[in-house]
C-alpha cells in the first residue's frame, strides 16, 4: 500500500507522564512531541509510536465503546519490534523494571525474541532474524 505515508500506533496509558519516562528509557530518546494529552516517538521514517492518557481517548470515544481504563493491565496489543541486538534490548528493558514475560527465545517463525509488558500490560517483543 504505498498511499499509506507513515504508521502511527497510539497506547492508550493511565499516566502518560509515567508512559513517558518508561518509553524514553525503553528507546533511549526523548519524546518527539510531549504535550498534555499526547505523547509521541518517531521510531523510524515511517513509524511512530503514541501514547495518550485513558481519559482524552475516552472523550472521542464517548460512549461508543467501553472506557480503556476498564481493560487496564490486560494485554490489548503487541508491539514487535526488529532491533539490531536483541540481547542488548533484553538488557536495557530489563534495568528498567518492564516486567518480563519471556525471555530470548528462538521462536518456529524464524525470530530470536524476547517479551515484557509496559506499564498498562501492553506487550513488548525486541526480535532479530535467525
Amino acid at each position: 500500500m504505498q498511499h499509506i505515508l507513515l504508521t502511527e500506533t497510539i497506547l492508550y496509558v493511565a499516566n502518560q507522564q509515567a508512559s513517558t519516562d518508561f518509553y524514553e528509557k525503553l528507546f533511549r530518546q526523548k519524546a518527539d512531541l510531549n504535550v498534555p494529552g499526547m505523547t509521541e516517538f518517531r521510531l523510524s521514517d515511517t513509524c511512530k509510536l503514541g501514547l495518550m492518557p485513558n481519559d482524552g481517548i475516552a472523550k472521542i470515544l464517548k460512549d461508543k465503546t467501553p472506557h480503556p481504563q476498564t481493560g487496564q493491565g490486560i494485554p490489548r496489543c503487541e508491539l514487535y519490534f526488529y532491533v539490531a541486538d536483541v540481547a542488548t534490548e533484553y538488557a536495557n528493558a530489563l534495568a528498567l523494571g518492564a516486567k518480563e514475560i519471556s525471555g530470548i527465545e528462538n521462536r518456529d517463525w524464524g525470530d530470536k525474541v524476547c517479551y515484557f509488558a509496559d506499564l498498562d500490560g501492553h506487550v513488548i517483543a525486541f526480535a532479530e532474524r535467525l
